[in-house]
């Protein structure tokens, strides 16, 4: 329901009072980089890991990279990330348009600051996400007098004009793109009933015009599978030399087996960072009704679903209430223990560029249903090996596989051992900062990516 005009002249007047105690974290240097190491700074708009997979790899990867013996630098905006010791950090403050809990907000005049932050508050009164063009005008304008600081800049999934003013003015510079944002827009277009929900997801979705000619003016870009590899050339132009693929990785150490965890019979767990319909989360709450009706079930959904949006309305009209649980704000280890309770992991995803939930269950030595979109097949490995694969968005399918699993105590621990096996062989982020590193030494000595970067 919209607002009325008393309701949104009080929302502004609460949210100009949280601005006033909003306070931007100190920056932080980072430890030196040893003898033979590299000095990093690493872009990224909006790196908390609650926020999704961009914040999850720059604190695993940038820490990896610090062991390593690189120097790195981490530039965010809000919400902020979480970096561990030795990874320096330079806030890039911004307007935080949409943060918990007054998203789309309109600040007050004191917050802004710059063209930069002007610019995103029409984008975003334009209906368009103006979060990516912002911070990278923000972050060029940092760097520009700190040439002699860092031998190479890593873009994070920004890819705003200003990350190609970067380049033109000769930083050695690699991008990570972690799959086509062509493809979101297409699925949420498929999904939009109306014309004016067709038209308000064109115009959000109009910063991929922008990355698109960014992207095509990198000299080198990383992504984390050879299906993304694939569609970013075929979907974005790309050509295929200037595109490698260094796979992401899981915190093997914390997600893993925990002796004192006790399974709970008919326990499903599905994570997801946002509630789209590219997380296939409608037909995976399908296909637990049918369940429902034949079995004791519940599902645990670590995410938040927008209050009102489509998660929300499908559990209540499936009527799930009493079996769909939501949990936020946990933290990796919680996160860990959860998977140890569910005796099935589920990834529905219409499409995946990788999948940092199936890993994470994989390496908790959890069975995983996961769908054929995407990278999810290179991921997961063969139907039957670490998980059993389904076509997307069907319901009966997710739940004849999850059925099997359930009355299949032996498949599951195999196919969970198997997923194991496979995440410490292929999937540890120490994998993951040796590729990155084997790019930033390709991108500095002129050399053109390999078609791959694995460690295995």
């Amino acid at each position: 329901m919209p607002l009325t005009l008393r309701q949104f002249v009080t929302a502004t007047r609460e949210s100009w009072a949280r601005s006033a105690t909003v306070e931007v974290p100190l920056a932080r240097l980072a430890a030196p980089a040893r003898l033979g190491g590299r000095r990093i700074a690493f872009l990224v708009y909006r790196g908390n890991p609650q926020c999704g997979g961009q914040g999850v790899y720059t604190r695993h990867l940038t820490r990896e990279l610090v062991r390593l013996g690189h120097q790195v630098e981490v530039f965010s905006g809000p919400p902020w990330p979480q970096l561990d010791q030795g990874v320096g950090f330079t806030p890039v403050p911004g307007l935080d348009l949409y943060r918990d809990p007054d998203p789309f907000r309109w600040p007050a005049r004191r917050e802004f600051r710059s063209l930069a932050d002007l610019g995103e508050f029409l984008l975003m009164l334009s209906g368009g996400f103006g979060e990516p063009w912002a911070f990278a005008r923000r972050a060029h304008a940092l760097l520009r007098d700190r040439r002699g600081d860092f031998d190479v800049i890593h873009d994070n999934q920004c890819l705003g004009t200003g990350v190609a003013s970067l380049v033109r003015e000769g930083w050695p510079l690699l991008a990570t793109l972690h799959h086509p944002i062509t493809v979101d827009r297409a699925i949420a277009l498929e999904h939009a009933t109306t014309r004016a929900q067709r038209f308000s997801t064109r115009r959000w979705y109009g910063f991929l015009r922008m990355q698109v000619r960014t992207l095509r003016r990198l000299p080198a870009v990383l992504t984390v599978s050879h299906n993304s590899r694939a569609d970013i050339h075929a979907q974005m132009g790309v050509a295929l030399e200037r595109l490698t693929v260094v796979p992401v990785g899981v915190e093997h150490d914390v997600f893993r087996p925990y002796d004192d965890v006790e399974k709970r019979p008919g326990r499903l767990m599905v994570t997801t960072s946002s509630d789209v319909a590219m997380k296939g989360l409608v037909p995976l709450l399908e296909a637990v009704a049918k369940l429902r009706a034949e079995r004791d079930v519940e599902l645990v959904v670590i995410g938040r679903p927008r209050p009102q949006g489509r998660v929300a309305t499908t559990i209540e009209r499936l009527g799930l209430g009493d079996i769909v649980t939501t949990v936020s704000g946990v933290s990796d280890e919680e996160l860990a223990r959860l998977y140890g309770e569910a005796e099935v992991a589920i990834v529905p995803s219409l499409y995946e560029g990788f999948s940092l939930p199936a890993i994470e269950a994989m390496s908790c030595a959890l069975p995983v249903v996961a769908t054929t979109g995407g990278a999810l097949p290179e991921v997961v490995g063969p139907h039957g090996e670490c998980g059993l694969l389904v076509e997307p968005n069907n319901p009966d399918a997710l739940a004849a596989a999850i059925r099997t699993l359930l009355d299949d105590a032996t498949l599951r621990a195999r196919l969970g051992a198997h997923g194991r096996a496979r995440v410490m062989q292929r999937f540890t982020w120490e994998v993951t900062a040796r590729g990155t590193a084997a790019c930033y030494d390709a991108v500095l000595a002129g050399r053109e990516l390999p078609a791959s970067v694995d460690f295995t």
